[in-house]
């Protein structure tokens, strides 16, 4: 597929056209185009295992055809989006949805394709075949101590696959909480949680992070256990130092200032890793980029700043996509999500930081407002274009994905009726 890939790159006459241009127009501004391109290059967004296949609501999931039926084929779908994007080097499995039956196989099939494999996911927010006790009223938090060490156990369990397949890091998100007042006794079951939370951590290898998840409300809704980075970086902060607090773009209540939160969690040394997606009302899961952009653009400000000026020793970030698709092709989608985080990120690196600050210290709010908007309202897309260029990506991946009929080809491979495991 690459020498394909190039072919259709030979065709990009206007894209040297627009780049230089950009480019003179970034140089008058002092811009090092070359660094912001590396920079693009070698950014990399982990693809969730289970956004290979066609998502869906409660009400209902319409198959598109051509979906990975088992572990196997998730990876070689990421690495269709690798070829083309030369942004998604890494896969983050969830378990039990995809639990490899032969790990060192599977990682020898991704270290084929130019993949590793980011954090792992546990999942004690559903009940699965033959469990023992049912997480109907929690998981960690969960009075029953049977169950409680049960959800333990299977985030060993999931550590114990991800350290298999070289993961550094296990997620932890809950759906743990309570949907009626006087159900559930808030302080037990953050007591319960804190206590669990603390024995996985136990379980982890020394070079191994958690990061910890939260979300305002769903499938609870009256209490959620995790509800906010605060409680989150609570946890954290008592779990242990390798633990921080993971940020979801669609786990906040609307309007939430979500780039002050990534602020103040670089600030303190506890962000551990990013999920990006997009909403309009809640948990939508929407693709990135499609309803908030500006939003994103200034998080990713904070984002950068916060890791070039990292004086409280933060880690490297995390990325991850988790998004679900009931009407796209969720391999365009997910191609669309990283055009949209490198756009973003672009932008970002845009922005004078030193006339910024002379802004902020001057008190010019006008200006500080024309300096970001400024580097927002720049046509960046060249730039993200010629970092594809420059890994041997596609200058236009779904372009690229299209006129080589890959989603065709899958379906005459796989069927019509082939259906993603997991969701």
């Amino acid at each position: 597929m690459k020498e394909k890939i190039q072919e259709l790159n030979a065709r990009n006459e206007r894209h040297v056209h627009q780049l230089s241009h950009l480019g003179e127009e970034l140089e008058v501004k002092g811009v090092n185009v070359d660094r912001i391109i590396k920079d693009l290059s070698d950014f990399q967004v982990a693809v969730p295992s289970w956004a290979l296949g066609a998502g869906g609501t409660r009400f209902g999931r319409f198959r598109i055809g051509g979906e990975p039926s088992n572990l196997e084929e998730k990876i070689h779908d990421v690495g269709i989006i690798n070829d083309l994007t030369g942004t998604a080097d890494a896969i983050s499995l969830h378990i039990p949805w995809d639990i490899p039956d032969d790990p060192s196989a599977t990682k020898q099939q991704a270290e084929s394709l130019g993949l590793k494999f980011d954090a792992v996911n546990s999942n004690t927010f559903q009940d699965q075949p033959n469990q023992a006790h049912s997480y109907k009223f929690g998981s960690l938090c969960n009075e029953n101590k049977s169950v409680r060490d049960q959800a333990i156990e299977h985030n060993s369990e999931v550590i114990d696959i991800g350290n298999a397949l070289g993961s550094k890091a296990i997620t932890v998100w809950l759906a743990d909480g309570s949907s009626f007042p006087g159900q559930a006794n808030f302080r037990r079951t953050l007591g319960h949680t804190a206590d669990s939370l603390a024995q996985i951590y136990q379980r982890m290898p020394d070079d191994w992070s958690m990061f910890i998840e939260y979300k305002p409300y769903e499938p609870n809704f009256y209490h959620t256990v995790i509800q906010d980075w605060g409680t989150s970086f609570l946890l954290a902060n008592e779990t242990g130092d390798r633990a921080y607090t993971l940020v979801d773009l669609g786990h906040h209540l609307p309007n939430t200032n979500i780039e002050n939160i990534v602020s103040t969690l670089i600030y303190q040394g506890k962000l551990g890793g990013f999920h990006f997606n997009d909403s309009k009302y809640g948990d939508d899961d929407l693709t990135v980029g499609s309803i908030k952009p500006y939003q994103l653009f200034l998080i990713f400000n904070e984002l950068i700043y916060g890791m070039n000026n990292n004086v409280a020793d933060n880690p490297a970030l995390a990325w991850m996509i988790d998004a679900s698709h009931n009407l796209k092709d969720p391999i365009e989608d997910l191609m669309q999500s990283l055009d949209a985080i490198l756009v973003a990120r672009a932008k970002a690196l845009l922005i004078d930081q030193e006339k910024l600050k002379v802004a902020q210290l001057n008190q010019d709010v006008v200006e500080c407002q024309q300096i970001l908007q400024d580097a927002y309202r720049t046509d960046v897309r060249p730039l993200v274009a010629e970092s594809r260029i420059k890994v041997g990506a596609a200058l236009d991946p779904i372009h690229a994905y299209r006129s080589l009929e890959i989603r065709n080809n899958l379906i005459a491979k796989r069927g019509m009726d082939s259906s993603a495991s997991g969701l």
